[in-house]
């Protein structure tokens, strides 16, 4: 869903560029840089308004994260977050993830979380979804041998797809959850906005988490 531009979002985040970065392309392979130690790297393509990447720098100090965001306003709601709180291991991107090789080297990142991303339900946008072999190969291309990609939606027709996606690339499920909110999991679940949303309508939550191989 995209959000109404707000004036204010795009003067912020060029006041901040300590938390937001607007030209990633130049932090390529140097992402460490811009934090206050050197951890493992974590990322979430499409972060919304940032409630998930926020509470999980907050909870998981011993990692790093960026949240990636293309919508101006989404990035700024999601600064207005991190000026609250001013989490030294988390970075912003204001920019587009379908450029992710453009952003990161090889293995420079530990993880990946999808949350969330736009069905593309028409069989002619098959190629937008973010787990369509061309992202999968860029997710593999920038993740470490050992890193894990992580996947959440509420929409149904796109978690088949994603299965049968990443399993035609070759890839192993290390867990599937078909109603992530009834399993044990749910006890340390981050919720984004939209998980919350779909989740008090009564809506089951999908999750998997799967790693690349050889």
């Amino acid at each position: 869903m995209r959000l109404k531009n707000k004036p204010w979002a795009l003067p912020l985040i060029e006041a901040n560029p300590q938390y937001v970065v607007t030209e990633p392309e130049k932090w390529r392979g140097k992402w460490s840089e811009r934090f206050s130690q050197k951890q493992p790297l974590l990322i979430e393509i499409g972060m919304g308004k940032g409630r998930f990447i926020v509470e999980m720098a907050r909870r998981d100090p011993e990692h790093n994260y960026i949240g990636i965001e293309v919508q101006t306003t989404a990035t700024g709601i999601a600064l207005k977050k991190q000026l609250e709180v001013q989490l030294p291991n988390l970075q912003l991107v204001c920019g587009d993830g379908n450029d992710l090789t453009e952003m990161f080297a090889s293995n420079e990142v530990a993880g990946i979380f999808l949350n969330f991303s736009d069905p593309w339900p028409k069989k002619r946008h098959t190629k937008r979804r973010l787990t369509y072999r061309t992202f999968l190969k860029q997710y593999q291309q920038v993740m470490q041998k050992d890193g894990q990609l992580e996947f959440k939606t509420d929409n149904r027709g796109l978690f088949e797809y994603s299965l049968t996606s990443m399993n035609n690339y070759g890839m192993v499920f290390d867990q599937v959850w078909l109603d992530l909110h009834a399993s044990e999991e749910a006890a340390d679940n981050v919720m984004t906005e939209y998980e919350e949303k779909f989740s008090q309508k009564g809506q089951p939550i999908y999750k998997l988490a799967a790693h690349f191989t050889d």
